[in-house]
């Protein structure tokens, strides 16, 4: 019996230790109080934070509700190429979390060269984040933003913050991950951590994405689909760590009229393999319904109208 009582009291110290190394609350420890707006409720001993619906029903069921209200939130792009889509996903669950509050984007310098800056007016049209609601934040260590995000987060007029890195910074290490994730705990926001070309490592994130740009689906007309078009933003969206699901792979669309996420028509997007750029010909060739829309009139003699060299643009080269 006292083998087995030490047994016991080894495994749940340790369960507490791995507990206070992740952020998070065990299953044997105290009830939290009341003051502690970040939790809500237990499930099968695992502290549960409030949620944030994106609007997909089978995603937001994955991830046991939606994006975590507050805490810290891990986004990665396996490339630094896909800092757009990477980046433009937190964007999308940050507009959604910050509301009419301030936005602050924190990010390295090595970043901002290799991304660009963020662009106000094309943020502004894809998340609805207007002028003076976005304060960017440009740091030359990554120690440095990692400061700039611990004092962010503490600020009660801020409604999300981005923090942007690329690669695995010796700084970035889990007792710094878990200094973000309890400072957005207690101020009740969330924090978004962009990784660009990074390996996964422990962190106290409660979740991991993996995000990268899925193809759009044609613009919807009240003709129906266009084809040859392109529609919203597409995600191609992996959980890679989630307490509360197994791993799983979606692929959404970001609808920016009503600020929400979508799962796009996915028979539709594979029908669709229109080419974009105009044939090199006056008309010959295509389908009755379509020749009148193509972008170059017809000379009077009927001959191919005016145009570049095919060397010059390679996409208007036939196969």
């Amino acid at each position: 019996m006292a083998k087995g009582a030490a047994a016991h009291e080894a495994v749940c110290a340790l369960r507490r230790e791995i507990a206070r190394i992740e952020g998070r609350l065990a299953e044997t420890l105290e009830t939290p109080s009341d003051d502690n707006a970040a939790v809500l409720a237990r499930r099968n001993g695992t502290a549960l934070l409030p949620r944030m619906p994106t609007g997909t029903p089978r995603f937001d069921a994955a991830l046991g509700g939606g994006i975590p209200a507050a805490g810290l939130v891990e986004i990665h792009g396996r490339l630094t190429r896909d800092a757009g889509a990477v980046s433009g996903l937190a964007l999308a669950f940050a507009a959604r979390a910050a509301g009419r509050r301030p936005l602050v984007w924190i990010a390295t310098s090595e970043m901002m060269h290799e991304a660009g800056e963020p662009y106000l007016p094309g943020i502004s049209a894809f998340c609805g984040i207007g002028a003076g609601q976005l304060l960017v934040a440009e740091a030359a260590k990554a120690a440095d933003a990692l400061w700039i995000a611990e004092e962010a987060a503490n600020l009660e007029a801020i409604g999300a913050v981005l923090l942007e890195m690329r690669g695995n910074p010796s700084a970035l290490d889990l007792t710094a991950t878990r200094r973000l994730h309890r400072r957005a705990l207690a101020a009740g926001r969330p924090l978004f951590l962009l990784r660009h070309g990074a390996q996964a490592q422990p962190t106290a994130a409660p979740l991991r994405l993996v995000a990268s740009p899925a193809p759009a689906a044609p613009r919807l007309t009240l003709a129906g689909p266009l084809r040859g078009s392109i529609g919203p933003p597409a995600f191609q969206i992996f959980i890679d760590k989630n307490r509360l699901s197994p791993q799983a792979t979606f692929l959404l669309q970001w609808n920016a009229g009503r600020r929400i996420f979508e799962e796009p028509d996915h028979e539709l997007a594979a029908k669709d393999t229109c080419h974009l750029a105009a044939p090199p010909v006056a008309g010959q060739g295509l389908p009755s319904e379509v020749r009148e829309s193509v972008a170059f009139r017809r000379s009077k003699k009927g001959a191919a109208p005016l145009q570049h060299a095919a060397e010059q643009y390679p996409a208007r080269r036939r196969a």
